[in-house]
């Protein structure tokens, strides 16, 4: 049984937003899973009938929300038993944001390290005490990348699952 126009039309809508969320990932203003799981949800709603679609949307939304859940609370947890404070977090994000507009992309990268690193050696008065909580934090913001592309990348293989069986 082949698509309708309407359904295929839906069906590259919701393949556009799941890529955009993947994107997301790495892209300062793009919500990743939320758009994943969007892309999911217009197609249950808008592009055919059928039970198997509300059970694609149901397992998605467990995966993003999991994957929102997971994403933040474990290298939080990480950090806190590590000793970084969440000012430092804060500080890199900042920076990390303007570094995005002074240099685009990777200027997220180098504000977030700047950032994390200056408000560490304010924090730790010393270099060799600072580099490591910026190592630590560098890695947590690391993980939490991982789990959301993870998370986004399974939504999305839930969407095309549904699209080829149901």
């Amino acid at each position: 049984m082949g698509l309708t126009d309407s359904q295929a039309a839906v069906s590259v809508v919701a393949a556009l937003a799941i890529l955009a969320g993947l994107a997301g990932v790495v892209v300062p203003g793009l919500p990743a899973l939320p758009l994943c799981w969007g892309g999911v949800l217009i197609w249950a709603f808008f592009g055919g009938t059928g039970p198997g679609r509300w059970a694609v949307l149901a397992a998605a939304t467990v995966v993003a929300a999991g994957g929102t859940i997971v994403k933040y609370a474990w290298p939080g947890r990480n950090l806190k038993r590590t000793g970084v404070p969440t000012s430092s977090l804060l500080a890199g994000g900042l920076l990390g944001l303007v570094g995005f507009f002074v240099i685009p992309v990777v200027g997220l990268v180098i504000g977030f390290v700047a950032g994390v690193w200056v408000a560490e050696r304010l924090r730790l008065g010393s270099n060799q005490l600072a580099w490591p909580a910026t190592k630590q934090a560098l890695g947590a913001a690391g993980l939490s990348l991982l789990v959301e592309f993870t998370a986004g990348v399974v939504v999305a293989a839930l969407w095309v699952f549904g699209l080829v069986f149901t």
